[in-house]
Order: C-alpha cells, then structure tokens, then sequence
C-alpha cells in the first residue's frame, strides 16, 4: 500500500516555516542601522516563497523562478549584513541564513537541484566572509547545507521510485495482456481440438471397423474431412453452417476451395458478421470455377472478404502433365472477382 502526503500538508509546512523566519526578522527590525536594507530583504523573502509555493501544475519550477530565487539568496545577505556589526550580538536579526535555506530546500524540493545548491553556497560564502568560519555554526549554516543535501537524496529518491513505480506498471500490463493472450490462444486451441474431434470421429471409427482398408469413396470423404478441418483452422470467422455446407458442395464437384482468415472481420458485431458470411455462401454457391479462393481484408476497408473464382486456361490438361509443358504465355482465367461489404445485406 502506498501512502501519500497530500500536496496542501506539504505546501502548508514550508509556509509555516517561512513566515517563522519573517516573524524572527520583525522581531529583530532594531538591530540593524538603516531599516530601509532590512525590510527590502524581508520583502524579497516574501515574494520569492510565495511565487515558489503558489499552486502549479508543474511539479519542476520554471528556470526563471529557480535563477529568481538564486538572485534572492544572493541579495539578501548583502542586504543585512550591510546593516549590522559582526562583533555584536546581532540575535534573530541573521535570520537570512536559516530563512534562504529553507527557500533552497523548496526549490530542491521542486526538482532545481543546481539552482539550490548555488543559492546555499551563495549564501554561505557571503556569511563566512563577513564573520568568518566560526558562522557556519554560529548562524546555523551547517543546517541549511545539510537539510538542502537532504532535499536533493530525497527529491532523487522520489524521482527514481517514481520511474519505477511506472516501469513496473508497464511491465504489469504486459504481464496481464501475455496472460490474456496465452488464455485466449488455449481457449482457441481447446475449441479447434474440440471441433477437430467432433468432425473426425465418425470417420475415425469407420478406419477402426474396417481395418484401415477403406474403400474409394471412403477415401475420397477422407480428402474432403481434411479439407474441413483445414478450413477450421485457416478459416476462422470465415465459417457459419451456411458456408461449411456450400463449401462441401463445391468440393465435391471438384473445386478447390481455399479460406484464409487473416483477422479483418473480427470487429463485425455477430449481426454483420453473420449477414457476411451468408452472402459468401451465396458467392460460393453460384460460382463454377476450379479454385475459389476467400480472403478477409485488413481492418480499415469498406470491404469484408474478397472472393477470387479462378480456372486453368487449358482445363487444367496442363496441370496434369507438369508446369514444365506449360507455355509461359498461359495464366489462370479469373471466373469471379467479388468484393463483399461490411454492411452486405443478402
């Protein structure tokens, strides 16, 4: 289970911790010489945690409020600093150095790593020169730095489970779609062995009863059985009883029939599909040709099934002889060429 922090908790905190900064600096407002430098370094203060805090969209904050917020840990310093003495006790009134770590902390907090480590250091270098190495824990900088080293983990850290968290949701539906696939492909194969069963079983028992020693027609059933199971199997959604039974008709007039379902009609509703079929039965039905031949269309055409109707130029003597004593010139005869609509109606 994955628990959140809602964005308004967040939000509210660091607004709670800045204006502790800004309450400290109105505390201390007699410290320094000249107001007029403190304030405006309060002010600045103010308006670059609002803009920073102010609700967005965007979890990164934009370059220019990052490089803003820079200018303002810049700033800031010079400004107080210029109005008091590092060899008094100025209390609260270095109030600047924990207020623009927490501005840096924000900033790295909204995915501006670089920019918050500039404005930390900035800040640090300028309290150092003005009162030397003894401010990094007199005035708390060593606080700022590690609490913006902190943000930076963290933020990493976020963003990293974040790119997890999707990699394993993508890899989670994988998992889901193979597995429906793999179920899918074992409910068609158990539905196919099934039908397979059903259609070769009657004629199985009859090789059983006579020994394997079957008789012409009995062979030549055999040819059409294979036929009808291959049609199963390659013809898919070409198929309704309507068809199976015109097909068989066909074949024992001595056409060659062929179905390739290569998935073009699966969308069909059963309404359609059934209105379909029904007219390829009636193609079939009164079409005399040598080899028939019906194909779904890929997804996107007005067109359900092409049946192609085609015989030998010779009659098929040829054939019988080999493709060697054919002339080169010699090509099938086209006896049909139908296009049958999605919205056929019969």
């Amino acid at each position: 289970m994955i628990i959140t922090v809602p964005r308004y908790l967040i939000v509210g905190l660091a607004a709670i911790f800045s204006a502790y900064h800004l309450m400290l600096a109105t505390v201390s407002i007699g410290v320094p010489r000249d107001v007029g430098p403190y304030v405006a370094a309060m002010v600045l203060y103010l308006v670059a945690t609002v803009a920073s805090l102010w609700p967005s969209k965007a979890q990164r904050m934009q370059l220019w409020m990052a490089s803003f917020n820079v200018a303002v840990s810049i700033a800031i310093p010079l400004l107080v600093i210029s109005q008091v003495d590092a060899r008094n006790d100025n209390g609260y009134a270095i109030w600047f150095t924990a207020a623009i770590g927490t501005l840096m902390v924000i900033t790295s907090t909204r995915r501006r790593n670089l920019f918050a480590w500039i404005g930390v250091c900035a800040v640090t270098v300028e309290t150092i020169a003005w009162s030397g190495f003894g401010a990094l824990t007199q005035f708390g900088l060593i606080g700022s730095l590690s609490w913006v080293a902190i943000s930076h983990l963290l933020s990493r850290s976020l963003a990293k489970a974040g790119r997890d968290a999707r990699q394993y949701a993508v890899a989670e539906r994988e998992a889901v779609e193979w597995r429906a696939a793999q179920e899918a492909h074992v409910s068609e194969r158990q539905f196919r062995l099934g039908q397979t069963s059903r259609m070769a079983l009657p004629m199985l028992r009859q090789i059983v009863a006579s020994g394997g020693e079957l008789t012409k027609g009995q062979r030549q059933e055999c040819v059409y059985l294979e036929g009808a199971i291959r049609d199963e199997i390659r013809g898919r959604k070409l198929l309704n009883d309507r068809v199976r039974e015109q097909i068989m008709i066909a074949r024992r007039k001595g056409t060659i029939v062929t179905l390739l379902d290569e998935g073009g009609i699966d969308d069909l509703s059963e309404e359609d599909l059934e209105r379909v079929l029904n007219h390829l039965a009636i193609a079939i039905r009164d079409t005399v040709t040598g080899k028939l031949i019906a194909r779904t269309v890929p997804e996107g055409s007005d067109t359900a099934i092409t049946v192609v109707g085609l015989s030998s130029a010779d009659g098929g003597h040829a054939s019988a002889l080999g493709r060697e004593m054919q002339d080169d010139d010699e090509e099938d005869q086209v006896d049909l060429w139908l296009e049958i609509p999605r919205d056929a109606a019969v």
